[in-house]
């Protein structure tokens, strides 16, 4: 667990120097951070953005359990979400009151029109009674909204069924993390890809907008981090500090914004 943090200057509304850095506490006191193994996931090759398209490269997204896989994870990486949550243990435990179906998608839009789909999970092991997850359509072939209608296109899912369901012999089957893993594992030793695993895809979203400076605490929430373990993989990936360690961070006025509630009148 961090140790407390002491307020800063952002958080106590003490004046604030325009030259200040504006340094979120968590990168402050990454050094505070335990390293016990059991703190971590073992070492794993990370999913990216481009490692999901030269994935694609291998995949045939007119066969139907291809679309459904390229589907489930556009869908997990781009709403940084546990694979656990869109796939199945086995192909007879799919449970409507427990997992996600495709009466559980919506659309949403915020006061300037963007707009986001929303998946919501009906029951989580933190949240009882359920929680949301989202992605905004992307450019590129890694786009999950192209990825979804394909998928809605080519095995046309019951309303009422599991999310990524695919046709198979007589019927629709769930995809389960297994079967979701080893296609995943095989596709990416075609493409000469180190082994993949699924955690991969949660903690290489949690990267690819932490890259995008997108602020810590988002990303948290975005995420559904209980804990601030996503931290300990920051100290490989110095280009997520750069932005903030700048003589004049460009960063500085955006999180200053985010940071300090707007003055009532």
């Amino acid at each position: 667990m961090l140790q407390q943090i002491p307020p800063s200057p952002l958080l106590s509304f003490q004046p604030l120097l325009a030259s200040t850095p504006a340094v979120p506490p968590q990168i402050i006191y990454m050094d505070h951070i335990p390293c016990s193994p059991s703190y971590k996931w073992p070492p794993c090759e990370l999913f990216t953005i481009d490692i999901i398209t030269l994935i694609r490269v291998h995949l045939d997204l007119n066969t139907l359990l291809h679309a459904a896989i390229y589907a489930c994870l556009t869908t997990t990486f781009f709403a940084t979400a546990r694979v656990s949550k869109f796939t199945l243990a086995t192909l007879s435990s799919f449970d409507p009151k427990l997992h996600i179906h495709w009466a559980d998608i919506s659309i949403i839009h915020n006061c300037q029109g963007l707009e986001v789909h929303n998946l919501h999970l009906p029951h989580t092991r933190s949240s009882p009674l359920g929680e949301d997850v989202n992605w905004a359509k992307q450019h590129g072939q890694s786009n999950p909204y192209t990825a979804l209608m394909n998928h809605f296109k080519i095995n046309g899912p019951p309303a009422e069924g599991p999310h990524f369901a695919y046709w198979q012999d007589k019927g629709y089957q769930p995809l389960t993390k297994k079967k979701f893993l080893l296609t995943l594992s095989s596709m990416a030793k075609k493409a000469g890809i180190k082994p993949l695993n699924g955690h991969g895809i949660h903690i290489g979203s949690t990267l690819k907008y932490l890259l995008c400076n997108v602020p810590f605490e988002v990303v948290k929430v975005k995420g559904r981090w209980v804990s601030d373990a996503f931290l300990t993989y920051l100290r490989h990936h110095a280009q997520i500090l750069t932005p903030y360690m700048q003589a004049q961070p460009a960063v500085h006025e955006s999180f200053i914004r985010y940071t300090i509630p707007p003055i009532r009148h």
